[in-house]
């Protein structure tokens, strides 16, 4: 036993400090700058000056959302009522999750991932953690290493590849610094534990491991598991010599069964198991794994991208340890607070149990609950008092405020998948919420809360009769489906407008802002009252449930597209409910030949460049043909070259400007990027917005006030100004608030939809007993009363 001792302790290496650092985070980061394994990287030891930056930009926004994570305390999921009887936890974190796509370690994550277990090991868990990255980072310290060391000449040579057990050993040593550096911040003691495969075939083995994990957990020691492949007899490629594991996936579910963990964490870069390709829109999240089920329905592509895992061996060391009772859940790694929503019991990722089979409710939400669900709660926000839906909205603001950095963290990772994927810069525009695009949005809740009450407002009294009077009455629509493009900005005002008309809300945004919607999906509903209910707002997940929630015009009382004319159509042809449209925003502006031009510049440069994404910025420019000849147009030409602006020419601008012509003259840029086309007068100009445009929002600059008139009353077009920027039609420009949509249709709302487009009306008819009896004893009277008397 003395010699089984002595050689375990080679592999737990135990850093403990008798008292924790009390002196700010100078005395922590000085970890880094000691740990020569880190500072070697670079000789300019920019690298640790990053690590620090990260460290602390990762934990200062851990820091701010705590309290958040804590106050949520959803209704737990049936499905996931095992993990109130979770005490000892084991998590694998994979290479995937650990490295970036071009291989370099992902602080942020590694940082947030410390951050939960840190919550964990505070609120009394067992925490033990299975870690990859060792190789990853060795390569990369070998790779500098190689060069630094080497001639001219050398470098003209073929480099062969890297030793996999040196980058191991290299590696070993700089990841358990960086754990212990980020633990350290974080007054947390974490120890390494370096195993074989071999090992386990040794029961004394096991018990003395089991022995030193379990004082390690009693002094709130976080034990940090990696297999040692620096000496691992092992060959390429790493088939299994003893049977018992060949990746730390298994490695962990190894590990869950000796120590006798309560569940199993496997953290991967996808949302758990699909049901095909998690990138096919058509793949499903399967949120409890059946066996007998699923096997032979989900098949799995290739293995880990930087790791020798990947999904299969997941499922597989999954598989095996549901079996020996010990459930295991599949999550993204990539999110910040996975772990912890897990054991709050949310229905995230997938189960596997072993008693899944027998669990009777397995079905998933269907559309029809979840429409049904916002109905329930829209009537239950209905019957509140006017102020208690005004301090719905006042919580709302204050959770945005509260939890800012928390927001910026997740649409970071969007902004950053977005990227990496290659989108155009105007979605990546309108994809950024910056801490003044939060703060905005707060505030244009807090001024929908002080807007007058819109629920319940008497629109006309009449008297019918004698002590017979009859009220037309604002009331909410009921369920909305609102179905938006990658902004993330939008969900906010939506939700608060939901709220303010007390309609119940379903929520499909775009997949880029995935994470930044379900972030602030989770914020807003959190400050939704008991009462009330957090399913009044529904976010819908996968594009796949949007045709079943099409078919449900007996719980669904609007559609709101918010995209191009072609899935405004495509809407409007897969459903029954009422569709209120909003198209393309290809936006007009004509400068007439009386126009003040320095106005004309300044108007139309605002209109183009203070938003090209947006749907209101200005996508064509009209010019009469007399500022041709008089040098008003190669003025406002300039003005927008000036901006940046890429000119592209209709017909005859083309021709006389000599620029590339335009492939149509009904297009949205969305970006630095305009037409321009010369017209006759007035009357052509409403003639081209009227064919080519999508009648959102117009403009005309003049100083005759005969042809403005002329423009404002014949442009057909949901908005149109006189001498005004187009950036101007917005619902919080315009007053509303905030809006759903600029709307081009031309029934029940038309242009920014706020509160009002929102609302339908109902008739409320007072009487004293009065009866139709063929009209024989009813004296008509038909007198408009006031609105302000009863």
């Amino acid at each position: 036993m003395e010699v089984l001792q002595n050689g375990f302790a080679k592999f737990a290496k135990t850093k403990v400090y008798e008292k924790p650092f009390l002196n700010g985070t100078t005395n922590h980061l000085n970890l880094i700058t000691e740990t020569e394994d880190l500072s070697n990287m670079d000789p300019s030891r920019t690298f640790v000056n990053k690590v620090k930056r990260l460290i602390v930009k990762s934990l200062n926004s851990m820091d701010s959302s705590r309290d958040f994570l804590k106050s949520v305390n959803d209704s737990m999921d049936t499905s996931r009522d095992f993990v109130k009887s979770v005490n000892r936890i084991v998590v694998k974190v994979g290479t995937a999750v650990v490295t970036r796509s071009d291989g370099r370690l992902a602080l942020g994550r590694l940082g947030a991932l410390c951050e939960q277990l840190k919550e964990l090991n505070l609120q009394g868990y067992e925490v033990i953690l299975v870690t990859s990255g060792a190789v990853g980072l060795g390569k990369q310290r070998l790779r500098y290493r190689r060069l630094a060391n080497s001639s001219f000449s050398d470098l003209q040579k073929p480099q062969g590849d890297l030793d996999g057990k040196a980058c191991a050993a290299v590696g070993q040593s700089s990841l358990m610094a960086l754990y212990d550096t980020m633990f350290s911040q974080l007054d947390v003691t974490s120890s390494q534990l370096l195993v074989n495969d071999g090992f386990f075939r040794d029961s004394g083995f096991r018990k003395q491991l089991s022995e030193t994990v379990t004082s390690l957990l009693e002094c709130r020691v976080i034990p940090i598991f990696n297999e040692n492949d620096a000496v691992s007899t092992r060959k390429a490629p790493y088939e299994d010599s003893s049977g018992i594991f060949w990746d730390n996936d298994s490695l962990a579910g190894l590990l869950a069964l000796e120590l006798k963990a309560d569940l199993l964490v496997l953290l991967s870069d996808v949302e758990g198991l699909y049901s095909g390709p998690p990138s096919d829109p058509n793949s499903k999240l399967i949120h409890t794994y059946i066996h007998e089920k699923h096997q032979k329905e989900v098949t799995f592509g290739d293995k880990s991208r930087l790791g020798r895992g990947g999904m299969t061996a997941k499922v597989n060391a999954a598989v095996a340890a549901a079996n020996a009772s010990i459930p295991v859940i599949i999550i993204s790694g990539y999110a910040t607070d996975n772990i912890i929503r897990v054991l709050q019991g949310e229905k995230i990722g997938t189960v596997f149990h072993k008693d899944a089979h027998l669990w009777k409710s397995l079905k998933e939400e269907t559309a029809h609950e979840m429409a049904v669900a916002a109905r329930n709660s829209s009537r239950r926000l209905q019957a509140l008092k006017s102020e208690e839906r005004r301090e719905v909205l006042l919580a709302v603001a204050d959770a945005l405020e509260k939890n800012q950095k928390l927001i910026k963290l997740e649409n970071e990772a969007d902004i950053a998948d977005a990227l990496e994927a290659g989108y155009d810069k105007s979605l990546i525009s309108r994809l950024t919420l910056k801490p003044e695009k939060i703060s905005s949005l707060a505030k244009s809740v807090r001024v929908l809360a002080d807007m007058e009450e819109p629920i319940g407002q008497v629109l006309k009294r009449t008297e019918l009769a004698d002590d017979l009077v009859l009220e037309k009455i604002s009331c909410s629509l009921g369920v909305l489906l609102i179905i938006f493009e990658s902004r993330p900005d939008a969900l906010v005002q939506i939700a608060a407008l939901a709220i303010r008309s007390g309609n119940g809300l379903l929520l499909k945004g775009g997949k880029e802002a995935r994470r930044s919607n379900a972030i602030l999906h989770k914020i807003i509903t959190s400050a939704m009252p008991d009462t009330v209910g957090s399913k009044l707002i529904g976010l819908v997940t996968s594009r796949d449930e949007i045709p079943d929630l099409l078919k449900l015009d007996d719980v669904i009382d609007l559609v709101v597209p918010r995209g191009s004319n072609k899935l405004v159509s495509q809407i409007k042809e897969s459903t029954r409910i009422p569709v209120l449209g909003h198209a393309d925003g290809i936006c007009h502006i004509y400068v007439d030949k009386s126009a003040n031009i320095d106005m004309a510049k300044h108007i139309v440069r605002d209109a183009k460049t203070d938003y090209p994404a947006a749907c209101n910025a200005l996508e064509t420019l009209l010019v009469h043909k007399d500022l041709s000849s008089n040098g008003g147009l190669n003025e406002l030409i300039l003005e927008l070259k000036r901006g940046g602006v890429e000119l592209y020419g209709g017909p005859k601008a083309s021709a006389l400007l000599n620029i590339s012509e335009a492939s149509s003259l009904h297009h949205e840029y969305s970006s630095l990027a305009c037409t321009i086309e010369i017209v006759d007068d007035v009357f052509a100009a409403i003639n081209h917005i009227n064919k080519h445009g999508s009648a959102h929002t117009e403009c005309i600059v003049t100083e005759d006030s005969e042809v403005a008139e002329t423009f404002l009353s014949q442009v057909d077009s949901a908005a149109v100004f006189h001498n005004a920027s187009t950036r101007f039609c917005d619902g919080a420009r315009f007053g509303l608030g905030a809006e759903v949509g600029i709307s081009t249709s031309r029934i029940h709302a038309r242009g920014p939809v706020g509160v009002e487009g929102l609302l339908t009306t109902k008739w409320v008819l007072r009487g004293s007993g009065q009866v139709v009896d063929g009209d024989r004893g009813v004296n008509y009277t038909f007198k408009e009363q006031p609105l302000n008397t009863k």
